[in-house]
């Protein structure tokens, strides 16, 4: 179910070469930059190796940036990826601009390096997005949905305000029926291309929680409460800096710190809405406690464990070895299973994993 990839292809074209290397700079640690002076080699090299975004300084010599957008429209291999454009001005003053010429969006000089990346990501997202419409109804619909509820999380974490449970819930139910159709590959590539790893993560979990939950026989309600849960049970990562989260590097003591502080984040929020079930909270509160007693936050050992957080451990395992992160590519299933098999045996239950590497390597063929 995994595909293996690297990090999204970033295409940065400036004239300007202190700009230009420093916008790579920036965003060099997320995507793999490429990066072109003037726009004849610019197109050419976008033919031989078209990437997933363009960013196209509106001063690009000779043309300027709002020309050569139109040109990559007008090029049947170039014309759908989306474009950026750069510019010292003001958005009210570009924004006609690059609507005229097919731009998809805007980055303003100079650049805070935060704002850059949301307005990267938010860019790439959308064209992700697009592509989901040519999927089958069922698919499109789990997908969307799921969006949306993350999307509600999202919101409500930045405001302080809360979600009602019973709308997340419903929103879920397309995502069973889903799992109920039997084929969900081709949904899990499509979710492995979104930019925002929080929620490609969280649908995963959530999808493989649900099937799970239905290959070994429980309701089509407590399947409902596993994929909920699952969708909720890292949204305390919503909160962590992104250097953090994304960090390729081991973490330090700090980092560690501020990234365990995902669960109880995780927990405040959703003790702050009415009607969240016990088997959610268990999920978010357990997911990253081990059986030997050496997970967190609490330690708990063995029997302590509850079930439903046996089984979000090992999806959740699973999910973070086969997702594409900015820093590696997503391993295959054989792989990830045969580390978790020799590698975790005193964490996670092994009966459990028997079962869930057999549903995913059904899935598989």
């Amino acid at each position: 179910m995994a595909e293996c990839r690297s990090k999204p292809s970033v295409a940065v074209i400036d004239s300007n070469p202190n700009d230009r290397k420093q916008l790579a700079n920036a965003i060099g640690n997320y995507y793999s930059v490429t990066q072109f002076s003037e726009a004849d080699a610019a197109l050419v090299g976008l033919r031989k190796a078209p990437p997933a975004l363009i960013i196209v300084d509106e001063m690009l010599v000779p043309c300027g940036g709002y020309d050569f957008i139109g040109m990559i429209r007008a090029d049947r291999a170039l014309a759908t990826i989306p474009a950026m454009v750069i510019s010292a001005l003001d958005v009210k003053r570009v924004r006609d601009s690059i609507i005229r010429c097919g731009g998809n969006g805007y980055l303003p000089k100079p650049w805070m390096a935060d704002a850059v990346l949301k307005n990267i990501s938010k860019t790439l997202n959308k064209a992700v997005e697009k592509k989901w419409e040519l999927l089958p109804e069922i698919q499109r619909v789990a997908l969307k949905g799921t969006l949306e509820n993350m999307n509600h999380v999202a919101e409500a974490l930045e405001t302080g305000g809360t979600i009602n449970y019973a709308d997340f819930r419903s929103k879920c139910t397309p995502l069973i029926k889903m799992v109920y159709d039997g084929n969900i590959k081709s949904v899990m590539e499509a979710v492995n291309e979104h930019d925002n790893y929080t929620f490609a993560h969280s649908f995963k979990v959530g999808t493989m929680l649900a099937l799970f939950g239905s290959a070994i026989g429980l309701p089509e309600k407590d399947q409902l409460l596993l994929a909920s849960g699952g969708l909720l049970h890292d949204v305390g990562k919503m909160s962590i800096p992104l250097e953090v989260l994304n960090k390729p590097a081991k973490l330090s003591a700090d980092e560690w710190a501020v990234m365990k502080r995902h669960v109880p984040t995780t927990m405040e929020f959703l003790a702050s809405c009415d009607d969240i079930p016990k088997g959610a909270l268990i999920i978010a509160g357990q997911h990253h406690e081990k059986l030997d007693g050496t997970g967190y936050p609490n330690g708990l050992k063995g029997k302590e464990v509850n079930e439903l957080a046996r089984m979000a451990a090992i999806v959740d395992i699973y999910g973070a070895l086969t997702d594409r992160r900015t820093y590696k590519p997503g391993m295959e299933p054989e792989v990830a299973f045969d580390i978790m098999t020799q590698n975790m045996s005193t964490h996670i239950d092994m009966d459990l994993l028997k079962v869930f590497r057999e549903v995913v390597m059904d899935q598989a063929r």
